[in-house]
């Protein structure tokens, strides 16, 4: 497609590498920003700006932050020897909208995947064992995506720490196998909070 600026074709370029947008939204989305007052693209700008450079990772749970410990783990009203393993932020979002949770939570930034060359040294596992070594944590709940990546996660996890003195859960399946956790409802996802059930190899 032929752009009749430079300009105009650098910023599609940039918008349409964004999940889940192609070109001629980007192209859209361009031109509904030309037609806005300069200062809402300042402020667009300067807020994606902010994103990369300001943002932090929760040094316990690997949350997205504004501080080095976010909000859930510096809370005292929060549950220190519950913690919910999830794969991302989104997960966490989603159990927290429920309203169903006073745990805390332990973010590993993705599940094992050989396809997609995602092993367990990725992920942030060895934060698993250091909460165990500081001895407060009770029980852990798996809260991964009911997917075979996500159970050969969780299954690993498991494994490698079951002789700890320490219980695994997971959640109730009222998440139905194969889906995603952060597009259950609400209502679902905080019942299989609530029923979650003991974790063994032979879930």
């Amino acid at each position: 497609m032929d752009y009749p600026s430079k300009v105009l074709a650098k910023a599609v370029d940039e918008i349409s590498g964004l999940p889940g947008i192609g070109r001629k939204t980007a192209l859209r989305l361009a031109l509904h920003l030309l037609k806005q007052p300069n200062s809402r693209a300042v402020s667009l700008g300067n807020s994606l700006i902010n994103l990369v450079n300001e943002i932090k990772y929760c040094k316990e749970c690997h949350n997205f932050s504004d501080f080095d410990i976010c909000e859930i783990c510096s809370n005292e009203k929060r549950n220190g020897e519950l913690i919910c393993i999830v794969e991302d932020v989104r997960d966490v979002i989603a159990i927290e909208n429920t309203g169903k949770y006073t745990g805390k939570y332990l973010i590993l930034g993705g599940k094992i995947s050989p396809m997609e060359g995602v092993g367990p040294g990725q992920l942030n596992i060895p934060s698993i064992e250091k909460k165990l070594n500081d001895g407060q944590v009770k029980e852990f709940i798996f809260a991964l995506s009911a997917t075979m990546e996500g159970d050969t996660t969780a299954y690993y996890i498991y494994k490698k720490f079951k002789n700890f003195n320490v219980n695994f859960s997971s959640i109730a399946r009222g998440i139905s196998v194969g889906d995603e956790l952060e597009y259950a409802d609400e209502i679902s996802l905080g019942r299989s909070i609530i029923n979650r059930l003991p974790y063994n190899e032979k879930d």
